[in-house]
């Protein structure tokens, strides 16, 4: 394998290796701390992270507001705190090496007071600003605000060149990287565009090349790209590396740093990676984001799917092949079917699927009745964790906190199941079952790389010795 050279990036020189967030208290500071002692960049999420009490002990998200913008008042200042706490860990446990980064998604809750709220407590612990997940024209200006560098999460040379000419044209100095995320390859949210077909992946080299001659025409040639997504064995990227053509790159592991010691995932859940098959982990358009996202195809997933196949299309008088009535609800209001549909709904009710939903795009979708109390339950409980949420219909934006829309229950509440997850305990099985676990797809992987035989699990800093060395 190639030897890996440092590169200059936010203003020093560190190994090209990069931590990639992951939200909702899985990127901590522990984590980040040991990958920024190992002289990388370690990456803090600011998405829901933990505090901790006079203890040490984890304060858990409890909230107590009577509505939704109460709730998410209170959901700001717990992200405000977790990102400080964990901020502070990650400076302690790194000792000045390497670099610190905190990661967000503009589609997030509240995002630019949080940031604004952490940066401005954890000056001077914090190198840069990692920012995916929608457009985020303003992350130049909050980089300036501070003085931290910024590193925007695109998934297409075009996407950057929009936020180049739009904002970041007025900070480039500022710029310390850019993160080429692959839309087919990364976990958690992906950026596929209408225009692109998630069933047919596509090279990243000619997509990262094409990214790289945009940045020069900015004047922008020797800014570090970093590859995000699918990234193994460094020496799989080999004619990546000191490649003329692409100029300086780093690479992101994201789903790597998810088995390791300092990694605060239970552990039944890092035994569940090393048990993943090739086609484990399933792309997938559920996200009340709206976005696509990867998550193990776990019975939560299945759920999700089975419940947009028990789908049928409604009209709310007859017209057309709409003639067959249907009474939805307690009060049996009359909706009108297609009458083979209505052969289809009979047969769910027979299988207990009993309670139908109303979904934005004039559908029902049929579910038990102790699942449409859930749903519904989610709805009603929204805190606000996203700008804009299409499972309960929030939207941070006034006078209306909504989107304009009916909450629709073919998605769910992202907040309560990544919280869940991600404080599970080390023996709950159940937990991996019946919520969301996101993970990149090359995740299987786990269970056949040699590293990791008779379930061995590193630490942070073997691990990245180990990719530094190769196999």
């Amino acid at each position: 394998m190639k030897p890996i050279n440092a590169i200059r990036m936010g203003g020093v020189d560190v190994l090209p290796l990069v931590e990639g967030g992951k939200g909702v208290s899985v990127s901590t500071g522990a984590t980040a701390g040991h990958w920024a002692a190992s002289g990388g960049a370690g990456t803090v999420s600011a998405v829901n992270a933990d505090y901790y009490d006079r203890n040490g002990d984890i304060v858990r998200q409890v909230y107590r507001g009577k509505t939704r913008r109460e709730r998410h008042e209170e959901l700001v200042d717990f992200g405000i705190r977790g990102g400080i706490a964990q901020a502070r860990r990650a400076h302690d446990i790194s000792g000045g090496k390497g670099r610190i980064h905190v990661n967000i998604l503009w589609e997030m809750g509240g995002a630019e007071r949080v940031i604004n709220g952490i940066l401005e407590e954890a000056k001077g612990l914090i190198h840069g600003i990692t920012c995916g997940a929608g457009m985020p024209y303003r992350l130049s200006d909050i980089a300036q605000k501070f003085n931290v560098h910024y590193y925007p999460i695109i998934s297409s040379a075009r996407a950057f060149g929009a936020l180049w000419k739009r904002a970041y044209s007025k900070a480039g100095d500022l710029l310390g990287g850019v993160v080429y995320e692959d839309p087919w390859l990364a976990g958690g949210h992906n950026g596929l565009s209408n225009s692109e077909d998630p069933q047919k992946p596509e090279d990243p080299y000619p997509r990262v090349l094409a990214l790289r001659q945009l940045m020069r025409s900015f004047g922008l040639g020797e800014t570090p790209i970093i590859m995000a997504g699918g990234v193994w064995w460094l020496e799989e990227w080999e004619n990546w590396i000191d490649n003329p053509e692409l100029g300086p790159i780093a690479f992101q592991f994201g789903t790597r740093p998810l088995l390791t010691q300092e990694s605060p995932i239970s552990s039944a859940w890092k035994q569940r990676l090393l048990q993943l098959k090739p086609g484990d982990v399933f792309l997938n358009r559920f996200s009340p984001t709206g976005f696509y996202s990867s998550a193990v195809n776990n019975n939560f997933i299945k759920d999700l799917r089975a419940r947009s196949e028990r789908q049928v299309a409604f009209s709310t008088e007859p017209v057309g092949e709409h003639t067959a009535e249907y009474g939805v609800g307690p009060r049996r209001r009359l909706v009108w079917l297609v009458p083979s549909d209505l052969e289809h709904v009979r047969g769910w009710e027979a299988q207990g699927f009993t309670d139908a939903l109303r979904t934005p795009d004039n559908t029902l979708i049929f579910v038990t009745p102790d699942n449409a109390r859930e749903i519904l339950k989610d709805q009603v409980d929204c805190m606000g964790c996203l700008s804009t949420c299409r499972f309960s219909n929030w939207s941070q934006h006034e006078p209306e906190f909504t989107n304009g829309k009916k909450a629709d229950p073919r998605s769910f509440c992202i907040q309560k199941t990544l919280q869940d997850i991600s404080h599970a305990g080390d023996t709950d099985l159940d937990a991996l079952e019946t919520n969301l676990l996101f993970s990149g797809h090359n995740a299987y992987r786990f269970g056949s790389d040699p590293f990791y035989s008779n379930s061995f699990i590193p630490t942070v800093k073997q691990l990245v010795e180990r990719i530094l060395t190769g196999r």
